[in-house]
């Protein structure tokens, strides 16, 4: 696929050669990932850094998660939550990826772009994630390895969250079994969920910038952010900062297009130039 930028460049795109770069820097991100701020050698680290992040949100009056999730699973059939439990385990991955393709097919001209900012969010948040092991929510109150409570009398904090895919269900479970030595448990800050979300809408603005019906691409992480929170996954700080690394990644891919473009020169149009000049 060959596609103008704009500028008299053209852009070579090869789709073996995305999967092929997908694959080389979703391997690494998931080593140091599941390294790096994981295990329950952080469990007291995580949840030191867990009240830090309540202490803020009640300082700001808005330490609402708890009262969140009691008020929704209140609701009839505890409102479906299985299907957040879902949409929480399999949407991210899915949606992510649809969208990325989707852009490759139909932006081509902007699809570097895009993909880089997509990668350069990823990058961004490993490193919180490396640097700033998070117990989330559902944790607080949880006496499994991973929990606050490990080795104590469940509920011990009194936090009132609950870990709705153990409870409820969901297609897994991301901490018991072959899931918890593949997940890293406390990779909640920031939230890649709602910065990978809020990518996917603002890539279908892009793609569908003709079309009336794109503003409804940001339901998509509206309904994330509300997943995230309800299911006890996330604080909406997580959420706060997924953003803002959204928005870093963006500057990161602006400053790799600006070297692109220097390091790659103009084509000369010379040739054209002298085939099309008058004959003497």
């Amino acid at each position: 696929m060959t596609a103008p930028t704009g500028d008299g460049r053209r852009t070579h795109l090869r789709w073996w050669r995305e999967v092929l770069i997908a694959g080389g820097f979703y391997l690494p991100y998931t080593l140091v990932r599941n390294q790096f701020g994981a295990g329950t050698s952080q469990r007291s680290v995580a949840f030191r850094h867990a009240r830090s992040v309540i202490h803020l949100e009640r300082a700001l009056g808005l330490f609402f998660e708890p009262r969140l999730q009691r008020w929704y699973l209140g609701l009839p059939a505890h409102g479906l939550i299985r299907f957040w439990n879902i949409f929480y385990g399999t949407l991210h991955f899915v949606v992510t990826i649809g969208v990325l393709v989707f852009a490759f097919r139909r932006v081509p001209d902007r699809y570097r772009f895009l993909r880089t900012t997509l990668a350069a969010t990823t990058a961004v948040a490993l490193v919180g994630f490396a640097t700033f092991s998070l117990m989330p929510p559902r944790l607080l109150d949880d006496n499994t390895a991973f929990g606050a409570c490990a080795g104590l009398a469940e509920s011990c904090h009194g936090y009132g969250v609950q870990d709705t895919i153990a409870v409820h269900g969901g297609l897994w479970q991301f901490g018991k079994g072959a899931m918890s030595s593949v997940s890293n448990q406390f990779a909640a800050m920031p939230s890649l969920h709602f910065g990978w979300s809020s990518w996917c809408a603002l890539t279908l603005l892009v793609c569908l910038r003709r079309n009336r019906w794109r503003w409804l691409a940001l339901l998509y992480p509206a309904a994330t952010l509300f997943c995230i929170l309800v299911t006890g996954n996330h604080y909406w700080i997580d959420a706060l900062a997924g953003a803002i690394t959204l928005a870093t990644g963006a500057l990161i891919a602006t400053a790799v297009e600006r070297l692109w473009h220097r390091v790659r020169p103009l084509p000369q149009p010379a040739a054209e130039s002298l085939s099309e000049a008058p004959a003497p």
